[in-house]
């Protein structure tokens, strides 16, 4: 008696754009979180002006992708993948599995395919990257730069200086934080490194019958 064995089938996940802008973007988010924490005095090794003419370039730079990014993401119709799935079962199916099912083994309850690449619960991380945290580093960090050597100009609209400062470290807080999340559940693919294989070549091994090809 023969015991059939599990088939994979290879997904092309990402594709060019999309590597190439995640890649990009992962370095200027280290660049911007290291030299933020320089400005801060947090670190050692770069002094004020450096890390900060730094974090300007990178901010720039950062701020062009994105510009890039969003056109992308309209253009193609991939603003559908963040679309948010609610329904109870999906997100508790998802949530089980991260909370219990991964320490015992189980598969994951979701299997993407090119135009479904996101979980329900990714969906959400990602909607709160894309309008939360992102916008508040946007704008935060935009009044910081042009308006803090003159910011008489800001006081009729009742902002302060210090609280658009603390508003943009926050939201640096959280993007730390979301990166550091992003970067655990990258890990916990079968094996470890599959889904950062993925984001390098664009494929990825899915359960299911033996030869086909969704690319």
């Amino acid at each position: 008696m023969s015991t059939a064995q599990p088939t994979t089938h290879r997904v092309y996940k990402f594709t060019r754009f999309e590597r190439f802008w995640h890649w990009s973007q992962a370095a200027l988010i280290i660049t911007m979180l290291f030299t933020g924490f320089e400005i801060h005095g947090y670190l050692g090794g770069l002094n004020f002006q450096q890390a900060l003419l730094i974090h300007e370039y990178a901010a720039w730079m950062l701020i062009t992708l994105w510009t890039f990014a969003i056109f992308w993401h309209f253009t193609t119709g991939a603003w559908k993948n963040y679309i948010p799935d609610l329904r109870p079962q999906s997100l508790l199916k998802v949530a089980r599995y991260y909370a219990w099912g991964i320490f015992i083994g189980e598969s994951h309850p979701y299997h993407p395919t090119p135009d479904r690449k996101h979980n329900p619960l990714q969906r959400l991380a990602y909607l709160w990257l894309k309008l939360m945290i992102n916008p508040l580093i946007w704008v935060s960090g935009m009044l910081l730069l042009f308006f803090s050597y003159d910011w008489i100009r800001l006081s009729p609209l009742g902002l302060q200086l210090d609280w658009v400062a603390l508003t943009h470290t926050a939201a640096a807080y959280m993007m730390l934080l979301f990166f550091i999340l992003h970067v655990y559940l990258a890990t916990t693919a079968h094996p470890p490194t599959a889904y950062i294989k993925s984001m390098i070549t664009g494929w990825e091994d899915e359960p299911g019958p033996a030869g086909i090809d969704t690319h």
